[in-house]
């Protein structure tokens, strides 16, 4: 089953519009684009996007193992 925006959301004179306002980085109406970084911390933003990565880096091999024996025990354990 598909999942994501709502079709009308996917009607192509409003993609159309997105791509051209994207493309001159402003809405057609001269109005400055939205703002995607509004109402989060700039302190977090200026970090960026970490994630697994960043913590899998501060592991240890032997706790990187241990945390990935428990959730293959978690998925593959439970027999019906």
């Amino acid at each position: 089953m598909p999942t994501g925006k709502p079709s009308k959301d996917r009607d192509f004179s409003v993609i159309a519009r997105l791509v051209v306002e994207q493309a001159i980085g402003e809405k057609l109406d001269g109005k400055p684009l939205d703002d995607p970084n509004a109402g989060k911390d700039p302190h977090a933003v200026a970090l960026g996007a970490k994630g697994g990565k960043a913590r899998a880096a501060n592991r240890t091999k032997r706790e990187l193992k241990a945390i990935g024996k428990k959730g293959a025990k978690a998925r593959w354990g439970k027999k019906a």
